[in-house]
């Protein structure tokens, strides 16, 4: 998940690339050794030199595991991915530490992403919080599901895949929006995690809103 530019005057320290490797077409996974600590789902800010504008992304691995693991799509004309996208093992990326209040918890909780979104849930869930959660994951693509086969096996049909543009096998067909719409019985005493595009958040949040969810029940983090 990718958002707006870090502050101007963020401070790098450089890390080697293990591993960047294309999982979806024009979705990657990059890794890099873990030098830090940070909560499931925080952001950090990365770059291709310390002189350039940090762009921020949600961390994808456990709190615990080796390595740091960041999932991206390449966005045409983009300012970081095209050329994210190029590098291999063994380049040099400048990253900040890991930052930000958008943190899961152990209560039971209702996930819903879309796209790259998925990234912070998949880090809460590594780090031990994905037992009593439902994960609703929205993509255009069936190929698009990332940690699909991790998902299932570990959520069962608490994980629910909303595909707007292809339909699947287990796979429901429409925009995770049109789901919740069609979803009775939403329960009013949990939080629900939104991430995704400004759109996707305000348009889940309505829609919560409208079938009794508390605003404050609601917690929302943006990507642009």
């Amino acid at each position: 998940m990718n958002s707006v530019d870090a502050k101007p005057n963020v401070k790098f320290h450089p890390v080697t690339i293990l591993s960047n490797p294309e999982i979806a077409p024009n979705a990657f996974l990059l890794s890099y050794k873990r030098d830090f600590t940070f909560r499931a789902g925080q952001v950090l800010g990365l770059a291709l030199q310390p002189t350039d504008d940090a762009r921020l992304y949600s961390i994808a691995n456990g709190e615990n595991d080796e390595n740091v693991s960041i999932l991206y799509n390449i966005k045409p004309g983009g300012k970081l991915t095209p050329s994210l996208a190029a590098l291999k093992p063994g380049d040099t990326l400048w990253i900040t530490v890991p930052f930000g209040s958008y943190q899961g918890a152990a209560e039971p909780a209702f996930w819903i992403a879309a796209g790259t979104g998925i990234a912070p849930f998949m880090s809460m869930h590594r780090s031990g919080m994905g037992s009593n959660k439902t994960l609703i994951h929205g993509s255009r693509t069936v190929d698009s599901f990332f940690f699909s086969e991790i998902l299932i096996n570990d959520f069962g049909s608490r994980y629910v895949r909303c595909c707007s543009q292809q339909e699947g096998e287990g796979v429901y067909h429409g925009r995770v929006t049109q789901y919740l719409q069609e979803t009775e019985d939403l329960p009013e005493d949990q939080k629900y995690y939104l991430c995704g595009s400004a759109e996707m958040v305000v348009e889940c949040r309505e829609i919560l809103l409208g079938k009794g969810i508390p605003y404050n029940h609601i917690v929302a983090e943006i990507y642009f």
